[in-house]
């Protein structure tokens, strides 16, 4: 049995796509996985570690911005890299013949959902926003059911949506206590503990808003940092500058998280601060884990925006936009939380009823049944 995927190449595709291969494989070791799609060398080498075989394509995008730059690079995504794609990826699937195509959504999936509907090869899709994108909106015309991660997701028909949440990777061999993790992780002292977790290219706007308060944070809390690789040596150099040396070892910057680490750190934290992809309220919400989510403003349709108000109205989360945003203000909603217990442990709670860490193993165990039909 052979299932390809398809997708952008952020870790916003990539991970849930590792979520949804783990378990295929659980239901069938057999099962051969391939993926196709626009993908970087860190994506390149999770996926090969999954023994998912990858072809890179060329693929594009439509950018809203309308300076001449982009309106040049839309002319040439539109009229060369994403027919290239389509080419790449009809000769890849036209010898490889896979059973089915599953289709995590992004503009780097367009070419390869295009060459599978010339093949009718069925196509299932995700998509991780309440808002989806122009890519999915136009994907979701090929395919035979859409996952969703939100209730009331906009745009697609529900007849062919199925509720299952967003895929995460749980890795099932990482039981530690709080003890070992602390270890692992360096920690040291029984100070609460902060996760700011940027996602996997960080996030500048918070890294700066967290080094403005950095001092008053280490004297209360463990600060762990997950700045993004581009954003590591400024932050790095800056934040020796305004941290005394007693309180250097409770501040824990990192350009990046395995997933061990990663699953660790969400596992550990008081309180989580975030952007709010799908990605990270979801690992967040199976963790139940108390959380502040700074939507990112400039994401399409504001999706980020709408995704962190969904899940604020479900009382797992608070949302401060950056509009509001503040030093003194976020330091205040911090506290507010970790000095209350009763509120944070509210958050905890409807947290864990919001997740849905079955939701991979749901998807995966759906694709088998329509392919033994």
């Amino acid at each position: 049995m052979k299932i390809l995927f398809a997708g952008g190449g952020t870790g916003g595709h990539i991970f849930p796509i590792i979520a949804i291969a783990r378990e295929l494989k659980k239901i069938n070791p057999q099962t051969k996985l391939y993926f196709v799609g626009p993908v970087n060398e860190t994506y390149y080498n999770l996926l090969q570690k999954e023994e998912i075989t990858i072809k890179k394509i060329y693929s594009g995008k439509i950018r809203r911005y309308k300076e001449p730059k982009a309106i040049i690079e839309n002319i040439i995504d539109a009229t060369i890299k994403i027919p290239l794609g389509i080419i790449q990826s009809f000769i890849y699937m036209f010898f490889l013949c896979p059973d089915v195509v599953f289709s995590k959504g992004g503009y780097g999936s367009v070419p390869t959902t295009i060459a599978a509907k010339l093949l009718n090869i069925p196509i299932f899709l995700h998509e991780s926003d309440i808002t989806p994108g122009k890519a999915n909106k136009f994907i979701s015309k090929f395919a035979l059911e859409i996952f969703t991660s939100f209730p009331n997701t906009e745009f697609f028909t529900k007849e062919k949506m199925i509720l299952v949440g967003n895929p995460i990777r749980i890795n099932e061999n990482i039981n530690l206590t709080n003890e070992e993790i602390k270890k692992e992780l360096n920690i040291k002292t029984n100070k609460p503990i902060i996760f700011v977790m940027g996602g996997s290219q960080g996030s500048e706007r918070i890294n700066n808003l967290i080094l403005q308060i950095l001092p008053q944070l280490l004297k209360l809390f463990e600060v762990i940092h997950q700045c993004g690789a581009n954003n590591y040596n400024n932050i790095s150099i800056e934040s020796e500058f305004l941290i005394s040396n007693d309180l250097k070892e409770s501040y824990h910057l990192t350009p990046f998280l395995n997933e061990r680490n990663l699953n660790n750190a969400i596992n550990i934290s008081n309180i989580i601060i975030s952007r709010a992809g799908a990605g990270s309220i979801f690992e967040i919400a199976n963790a139940g884990k108390a959380s502040i989510l700074i939507p990112l403003p400039e994401s399409a349709q504001n999706h980020q925006i709408k995704n962190a108000y969904a899940y604020a109205d479900f009382g797992a989360s608070l949302v401060i936009t950056e509009e509001n945003l503040t030093p003194n203000f976020f330091l205040h909603k911090i506290l507010g939380i970790i000095k209350s217990p009763a509120i944070q442990k509210n958050m905890e709670n409807k947290a864990k009823r919001f997740s849905k860490p079955k939701s991979a193993k749901i998807i995966a165990s759906y694709i088998f049944e329509f392919l033994n039909q």
